[in-house]
C-alpha cells in the first residue's frame, strides 16, 4: 500500500498550517484502501477563511475585468494541459473510469471557457434623457464572498459549474468539495495561483457537517452554491435563506427515458446501457427509470440485457467501462435496494450484486429490473447507483403522467421519430432539462443546467446567463450633470430649478 497523504485546508494562497482537531479518510475504491486524510475544519478555521476572502474581495472586485479574464484564460490552458492528471485524481478518489474522469474536466471547461467572455455578459443599460438633462443605467457588481458546497460524484465540474463565473463576476470564492474525493479541488487551487489569481482570492475548506454549518451561518459569506441528494438542498436552501444568503441548491433526480413503439430500439438500447451505467449510475443526470410504451418493453429488455452483458467491471485505470462505486457503505446501500425491488416484485433481469471483483474494493455489477411500478421503494427513490429500472406503460398519456408525478423533475428524455410527439412531450413534461433522442441532456455552458420540482431548491440554475445574474446584484443609477460644467462654455441647455 501507497504512502497516505495528507490533504490540507487552503487559504490564502497556501496549505493551511495548523494541525486538525478532526480528519477523515480518502480512499480509492477500487481497492478499498485508505490513501489519504483529509483535515475537517472548526467553526474556528471556517471564520478564517471566510476573513481571508473578505479581506481579499476589497481588491479582487476593483480589479479589471481584462485582468479577470486573463486569469481565467491562463487557468484554462494550464487545466487543459493537466487534464490527463486531474483526471487521474478522480478515478483514484472516486473509482470512475479515466474516460468519464476527463470528459469530466473537459465540460468543466466549457464553462471556464464561457466565463472568459465575462466583459461582454456584465454589460449594463444606457437610457439617455429619460428626463430633461437626466440619464439613467444599470450595471452588476459582485456579491463578496461566496461558498461552493460540492458534491463527491463530480469533483471537478460541479465546482467548475460556479467558481469561474464567481471569479470572473469578481466575487472571491470557497469551496468545500466532498471530504471523500478532495484531491481535483485541491489541485484546481494550485492551477489558479499559478494562472495569477491573488491570494486569498479562491479558498479550499475541507470537512462535514460542521464546516458546512459554518458556511451556512457565516454573516460574511453572501451566497451559497449547492449540489447533492435532496434533503441535504433542502437544509442548504433553508438554512441558507434563514441567515439571509442567496441560495441555488441543486438536489436529486429520478430521471426517465421514455421509449415509444416507433423509436430505433438499438439507438435506445445503447444509450440506455450508456446513461444508466456511465460513472457507475453516480451522476444527477443518470438514466435511472427506463418507461416502455407497449409493445417494445419485451424487445428492449432483451437489447439492453445483451448490451449489459458486455460490459467490463474493475479498476477505472485498467481500460474497464464501469468502475466501482464511492464507498462501501453507499455500495451496500444501492444493493439493498436492488433487494427491496425484488422483495416488491420487480423481476431482476441482469443481477449486478452476483459480480465477483478479486479484492477488497466497492464493487456492484450493472443491474436491471423489469416489471418495476410506480407504487415499488426502487421507483420512488433515488438510487445513485448501476441500477436501471423499466416500467412498462400502455401509452404515451400514462408514461408522461409517470414523470409529471414524480416528485423530482430533474432530466428526462424522449426517443421517437416522430416529431410531433417529440415536440408535444418537450412542452408538457414538466421537468428542467429535456433531451430528444439525447439520453443525459446536460446544456452546454451558455445555457444553464437546473431541474424542477424537488430537483431544485432556489430560483436560479447553474452556469449560463442564470449563473452570472446569481453571482452579481444589479444597481440602477439615475444621473443628472448640470451645465455649464467644470467652468466650461454655457452650451444653451435649459437649467432645472
Amino acid at each position: 500500500m501507497s504512502q497516505i497523504k495528507e490533504i490540507k485546508h487552503w487559504i490564502d494562497g497556501s496549505l493551511y498550517a495548523q494541525k486538525a482537531e478532526r480528519q477523515g479518510e480518502v480512499f480509492n475504491p477500487a481497492t478499498g484502501e485508505i490513501t489519504a486524510h483529509v483535515d475537517f475544519a472548526t467553526e474556528k478555521v471556517v471564520d478564517h477563511a471566510v476573513s481571508v476572502a473578505t479581506e481579499s474581495f476589497k481588491t479582487w472586485r476593483h480589479s479589471s475585468l481584462t485582468k479577470r479574464t486573463q486569469v481565467l484564460f491562463a487557468f484554462r490552458e494550464l487545466m487543459n494541459a493537466n487534464k490527463s492528471k486531474i483526471a487521474e485524481l478522480i478515478t483514484s478518489e472516486h473509482g470512475k473510469v479515466l474516460s468519464d474522469a476527463l470528459g469530466e474536466v473537459v465540460r468543466g471547461l466549457e464553462v471556464v471557457e464561457f466565463a472568459c467572455g465575462i466583459p461582454h455578459l456584465m454589460k449594463g443599460g444606457f437610457s439617455e434623457e429619460v428626463s430633461t438633462g437626466v440619464d439613467v443605467y444599470s450595471i452588476r457588481q459582485p456579491l463578496g464572498p461566496v461558498a461552493i458546497i460540492s458534491p463527491f460524484n463530480f469533483p471537478a465540474m460541479v465546482p467548475m459549474w460556479f467558481f469561474p463565473i464567481a471569479l470572473a463576476a469578481g466575487n472571491t470564492v470557497i469551496v468545500k468539495p466532498s471530504e471523500k474525493d478532495p484531491s481535483a479541488t485541491m489541485f484546481m487551487a494550485q492551477l489558479l495561483k499559478e494562472a495569477g489569481l491573488p491570494d486569498g482570492v479562491f479558498n479550499v475548506l475541507h470537512g462535514d457537517k460542521v464546516a458546512v454549518d459554518g458556511l451556512l451561518q457565516h454573516p460574511g459569506i453572501k451566497s451559497i452554491s449547492f449540489v447533492g441528494s435532496t434533503p441535504i438542498a433542502q437544509y442548504v436552501y433553508e438554512t441558507g435563506t434563514k441567515h439571509g444568503k442567496r441560495v441555488q441548491a441543486l438536489g436529486g433526480a429520478k430521471n426517465h427515458m421514455i421509449v415509444l413503439p416507433d423509436a430505433d430500439l438499438d439507438l435506445a438500447a445503447d444509450s440506455a446501457v450508456n446513461a444508466g451505467f456511465g460513472s457507475a449510475g453516480e451522476r444527477c443526470m443518470a438514466i435511472s427509470a427506463l418507461v416502455a410504451v407497449e409493445p417494445v418493453a419485451d424487445e428492449l429488455v432483451k437489447k439492453i440485457a445483451e448490451r449489459m452483458s458486455k460490459i467490463v467491471v474493475g479498476d477505472g485505470t485498467k481500460g474497464c467501462d464501469m468502475g466501482p462505486l464511492v464507498t462501501k457503505v453507499h455500495r451496500d446501500k444501492v444493493a439493498s435496494y436492488i433487494d427491496a425491488g425484488e422483495a416488491e416484485g420487480g423481476k431482476v433481469v441482469v443481477d449486478g450484486r452476483t459480480l465477483k471483483i478479486e479484492g477488497k474494493g466497492f464493487f456492484l455489477g450493472p443491474t436491471l429490473i423489469d416489471n418495476v411500478t410506480a407504487e415499488m421503494k426502487i421507483y420512488k427513490e433515488e438510487i445513485f447507483g448501476p441500477v436501471l429500472s423499466v416500467i412498462r406503460a400502455k401509452s404515451y398519456d400514462e408514461a408522461l403522467n409517470l414523470v409529471n408525478s414524480h416528485l423530482y423533475g430533474n432530466g428526462t428524455a424522449i426517443f421517437t421519430n416522430d416529431g410531433g410527439a417529440a415536440r408535444r412531450f418537450q412542452n408538457e413534461v414538466e421537468v428542467g432539462m429535456v433531451g430528444i433522442n439525447v439520453p443525459i441532456p446536460v446544456p452546454m455552458a451558455y445555457y444553464s443546467f437546473g431541474g424542477w420540482k424537488k430537483s431544485l431548491f432556489g430560483d436560479t440554475h447553474a452556469h449560463g446567463m442564470e449563473g452570472v445574474h446569481f453571482f452579481t446584484r444589479g444597481k440602477v443609477v439615475t444621473s443628472r450633470w448640470l451645465d455649464p460644467s467644470h467652468g466650461g462654455v454655457n452650451l444653451g441647455f435649459p437649467t432645472n430649478n
